[in-house]
């Protein structure tokens, strides 16, 4: 095949392109930084004459342009595996809507739970010599989406990071119905900076790392703390398995602390499945062959992450009740982030030989009047959905200190989460564990 002349062949506008969308089709728009932008604006400019247009797409870096025409939710409504910033927005909007799902189960939906969606279209790299577009920071569950879609468009953008990987992180231009070329900047996704709070969790974490552990950190400025912490400590040889590359990986990586030495799979490498975050993070990443990027299956499946020994999977959470269940996706019946991969690395974590999951989260926050509220609730709000069921949290950790719930009795868990919540609730918490009959009269 004459790759070059293949993809002239293909080559069209995004005006064009988007004219095979129908109403009442599905599309893709892939994953979080690698969704399309030039083909997102031209689909917008249909949007008149389309309506119930059904969109599949995760952690929106941006309000994407489908979003902002008028009437939206008449003629787009997104579908979403997990949720960001773009997403609430749209949510609010009253058109996108949370698709409960473990991350590691998404290849396996689309190749044999989904129909067929009608249109796939994601921003890709430059082709190479063979024909293949890599999929950037957003392999995921890319491949599986390209089985699944009747055509598959790409938007080209040299901007794009390349990502080195074992398996399933490009698509061959003979998958490739319609091509477009769009060089835009990459989008950064800046953590908020990390506070005292933060500091003070972290530091409770980072206690408990003995050094060798091979690491899973999610997105926020706790797990940016933490990784900062490690660096600025005596512990090293690190290893990642993580299903989202963060900044803190980079700053650990350039410190010196990630060799994945002791890693029994994939050893030397950094494996992960999808990448956001600034600017540094994207000229890190990019051709580096220290670090993997794999399918989500392949990254979150359980079975793997129990096989490396010294497993840390560090998570973020929502709110934490005095039973040890664990929501770090909703409060109330407002979705604000997915369950993603936190119920693989948890359980993952604890079958791995000297493995450990910690849960992490501010005692404390304040809402919008000003009124602080604890973290540490008697029992989850009416709609919140439980991420973590209690049988399977083992630590929970706060700025007051980090518990070990594995193994404890309904009263004992109790004691312990009030024991690391802010002390200005102690009253509320024990009065709500007695009269939820998990609280003893000898309890301190």
């Amino acid at each position: 095949m004459d790759y070059q002349q293949e993809y002239r062949n293909k080559l069209t506008t995004p005006e064009e392109a988007v004219k095979c969308i129908k109403s009442g089709d599905w599309v893709d728009y892939g994953v979080s930084a690698i969704h399309p932008k030039a083909l997102d604006r031209a689909l917008a400019a249909r949007s008149e004459e389309l309506f119930d247009v059904k969109i599949r797409g995760m952690n929106a870096l941006w309000l994407p342009e489908i979003a902002k025409v008028p009437d939206a939710p008449k003629h787009f409504t997104w579908h979403s595996w997990a949720m960001m910033g773009g997403e609430r927005k749209m949510q609010k909007m009253g058109m996108c809507y949370y698709i409960p799902l473990r991350y590691s189960e998404l290849p396996r939906l689309y190749r044999e739970n989904l129909a067929p969606c009608a249109v796939a279209m994601f921003q890709v790299t430059p082709m190479d010599k063979n024909g293949n577009f890599n999929f950037g920071p957003g392999c995921s569950h890319l491949a599986a989406v390209v089985e699944n879609a009747e055509k598959v468009i790409v938007e080209v953008n040299p901007s794009l990071p390349y990502c080195c990987g074992g398996f399933e992180e490009c698509v061959n231009i003979r998958d490739v119905d319609m091509i477009v070329e769009c060089d835009s900047p990459m989008t950064e996704l800046l953590a908020k900076p990390f506070n005292d709070v933060d500091c003070a969790v972290a530091k409770n974490v980072v206690s408990l790392l003995h050094g060798g552990e091979c690491l899973q950190l999610g997105i926020g400025a706790m797990p940016n703390a933490v990784g900062s912490l490690i660096a600025q400590s005596d512990l090293k040889d690190f290893g990642v398995n993580s299903e989202m590359y963060v900044d803190g990986f980079v700053d650990l990586a350039l410190a010196g602390k990630i060799t994945g030495k002791y890693k029994n799979i994939d050893r030397g490498r950094q494996v992960f499945s999808f990448a956001a975050g600034s600017r540094k993070l994207y000229e890190y990443l990019d051709n580096n062959r220290e670090c993997v990027t794999a399918p989500i299956d392949y990254v979150n499946d359980i079975r793997k992450i129990s096989s490396i020994d010294h497993f840390a999977s560090i998570c973020g959470a929502i709110e934490v009740d005095l039973y040890g269940q664990v929501s770090a996706e909703s409060s109330g019946f407002r979705q604000i982030s997915g369950a993603g991969g936190q119920q693989d690395f948890v359980l993952g974590a604890y079958l791995s030989k000297g493995g450990r999951s910690f849960i992490c989260c501010s005692s404390t926050y304040t809402d919008k009047n000003g009124i602080p509220h604890s973290r540490i609730v008697p029992h989850l709000p009416d709609g919140t959905a439980v991420t973590e069921a209690r049988p399977n949290t083992m630590y929970v950790v706060t700025e007051y200190g980090a518990v070990n719930l594995k193994g404890m009795s309904t009263w004992e868990r109790a004691e312990a989460l009030i024991s690391i919540a802010n002390p200005i609730f102690y009253d509320e918490l024990v009065r709500q564990a007695e009269k939820q009959g998990i609280w003893r009269k000898i309890n301190r």
